[in-house]
């Protein structure tokens, strides 16, 4: 079934579904109208406040999100669901199914993928420091005495934040969708309110104010594009979301509610500063037609920029948990905050990590205006990433002939260029900060995954083939014992290395042997009827294949359970003893060769050593567990 057709309950269940949509996919995208357009007008490259120059970037605000949001995202890319899922690592996936493609082009793609994974969490830090900053920044407008307490506050809201996230979010999910609906309708409001005052504005949307403003402008016109791209911010987050709600819900929640109320807010801060150019100081607060309603305003905004926030942390959760399971990133402890939904995830070791990142990024760049700078260089390198990806899938998946397809990429990249070329620009004011860190990260993913490549190698080299193994026993061998013994192997042709430590140890064998082999497949999801198949072999030996989709929970009690339901292999627990093999990676000297830099031995050493225990990972319960040590050099 795909995120199209996804059942809905009728348009009652489309409209509550849009609603829900509202809460996670909009947050980041619909916090953009805090800081956009003052950022153009009087940000580091400040356009001038004039009737065309204000038309101008009015103009290509829509076109911005009509051509990258609506007609890129919505209407294109949303159609590349794997399996109802979205995201750039369901992307890569589906790119990765591409026949009769080199080894080369794959792992280019591959490459392309975890890159764009990794500048996902540069956008996972600058996101809350970014909205979270602009709403408290309203209390400055309020008055100018209490400027001197927006960093405190802000540092104190993001601290709650992450605290509450242990709690998980289905306590307050039901408050997300109403709350962004009445943030959405407050920017509409406001924005018809300006409008009506200045109906002249509305001669916008037609893009020949954008060519001349770019005419007129030049050099000017190609850096404002680097505050322009803020109102596109969060648009990869309506496919990265897709598989909570669905495209139908997403795309009618769009179309008929988020974009036109999102720019008429827009029109609304460009009908204010053609009236009073002076407004540029903070437009959007300044929409407000009475002080009163400023205090109820920015605590609208901060509540709408917390929820942006929870739903850019949830998406580094999820995200960190596909990583591991795609074999990304090493296994770090994972909890499920909610008995229903396996989606809610809470990763503490991430958690923390983002805390101390957002706070030294409020901290050192000290306000939204300076944190602007960094802002939008990832997300624009992310959406070029996705434009290939997709041009891939629609070439190759979905054939597409060469003309439509060469247009398609065409079109987009150059779009998506346009923006990325134009926040190279800031990277000395701060776009390094969030190309560092993602730059970190696609570190840390691709030496995990190369080295456990290499181990993999290693070990499979020296294992000894599983059937010959088998045979040996017939001729005679070591004593059997009662009971089952259960052996986690990557390799099940071959013998496990802990059940040769085992037998050269104890010099037993169990009368039952089970071998567990564990697959994630590039699908999100497997069935429990699929999960499982069962391969008997001679000698009381078993072979039990287990397959995972890459959001999927690891939990081998349950594979048990449906051993014996599916297959009538039964275990009795306390008969049971899992053998685990703890291999310790050694790092080779610096003096020989090896397929693998030596700041990535040192790297991958550190990361295994850290990485939790395959006993937490796979639920398997501690008291039934022996570990089996052995060094291990890579070559």
């Amino acid at each position: 079934m795909t995120a199209e057709n996804a059942p809905h309950g009728g348009q009652s269940g489309l409209a509550a579904t849009a609603l829900a949509a509202m809460g996670v996919v909009f947050g980041d995208i619909g916090t953009s109208p805090l800081y956009t357009v003052r950022e153009v007008f009087g940000g580091h490259h400040p356009v001038a406040v004039t009737p065309d120059n204000v038309l101008g970037i009015l103009s290509l605000v829509f076109w911005a999100m009509t051509i990258t949001v609506s007609m890129k995202y919505v209407l294109v890319i949303t159609r590349a669901d794997n399996k109802g899922e979205g995201g750039i690592m369901a992307l890569t996936a589906l790119a990765l199914r591409t026949a009769n493609a080199s080894p080369r082009v794959l792992w280019l793609l591959s490459l392309l993928g975890i890159f764009g994974a990794a500048l996902f969490y540069g956008d996972a830090v600058i996101t809350p420091a970014m909205s979270v900053l602009s709403a408290v920044e309203g209390l400055e407008v309020i008055t100018p005495l209490l400027k001197a307490y927006i960093l405190p506050i802000t540092v104190t809201i993001l601290v709650l934040l992450f605290f509450f996230q242990r709690n998980g979010t289905a306590a307050v999910g039901a408050l997300f969708g109403p709350v962004m609906m009445l943030w959405f309708a407050t920017l509409g409001v406001l924005g018809l309110w300006n409008v009506l005052q200045y109906p002249e504005v509305l001669a916008a949307i037609n893009p020949w104010y954008a060519i001349r403003f770019f005419v007129d402008n030049q050099g000017l016109a190609f850096l404002a594009l680097g505050s322009v791209v803020l109102a596109i911010t969060g648009g990869e987050a309506l496919y990265a979301d897709m598989g909570h709600f669905g495209r139908r819900a997403i795309k009618w929640a769009w179309f008929a509610f988020v974009f036109p109320l999102l720019y008429l807010n827009y029109l609304g801060q460009g009908a204010l500063l053609l009236h009073d150019p002076k407004a540029i100081e903070n437009p959007f607060f300044l929409l407000a037609p009475s002080e009163l309603l400023l205090v109820p305003l920015v605590v609208l905004a901060t509540a709408a920029t917390v929820i942006a926030s929870q739903a850019v942390i949830s998406g580094a959760f999820s995200l960190t948990s596909q990583a591991m399971q795609l074999g990304y990133c090493p296994r770090i402890q994972v909890k499920f905050t909610s008995e229903r939904e396996k989606g809610q995830i809470y990763v503490p070791n991430i958690n923390w990590l983002l805390l101390l990142s957002v706070i030294v990024v409020v901290v050192g760049f000290r306000s939204s205006s300076n944190l602007a700078a960094a802002y939008g260089i990832a997300v624009t390198l992310t959406m070029m990433i996705d434009t290939i990806l997709a041009f891939v899938v629609v070439r190759a998946l979905w054939k597409w002939n060469w003309t439509y397809a060469a247009l398609f990429l065409l079109f987009f990249v150059i779009v998506d260029f346009a923006f990325f070329s134009a926040n190279v620009t800031k990277i000395l004011d701060g776009g390094w900060f969030p190309l560092v860190l993602g730059l970190s990260v696609f570190a840390l993913l691709s030496t995990w995954k190369l080295g456990r490549k290499l181990l993999y190698e290693k070990l499979q080299s020296e294992s000894i083939p599983l059937d010959a193994f088998i045979e040996s026993l017939a001729t005679g061998g070591p004593q059997r014992v009662e009971g089952t013994g259960i052996f986690m192997t990557a390799e099940p042709q071959g013998v496990p290395r802990a059940l040769l430590h085992n037998l050269y140890h104890n010099k037993i064998l169990h009368k039952r042997v089970v071998l567990i082999n564990v697959v994630t497949e590039d699908v999100p999801h497997v069935p429990d009827d699929e999960r499982v198949r069962v391969e008997t072999l001679s000698a009381g030996f078993f072979r039990v294949f287990v397959r995972y989709g890459f959001k999927d929970d690891p939990d081998v009690p349950r594979v048990m359970d449906l051993c014996a339901t599916q297959h009538g292999l039964r275990f009795e627990m306390m008969e049971t003893s899992f053998f685990l093999g703890r291999e310790t990676v050694v790092t080779m000297p610096i003096s020989r060769r090896s397929r693998m830099a030596y700041w990535r031995q040192i790297l991958f050493t550190w990361m295994f050593r850290n990485a939790d225990t395959a006993t937490a990972f796979f639920k398997i319960p501690p008291n039934r567990v022996v570990e089996l040590g052995a060094q291990v050099e890579l070559s």
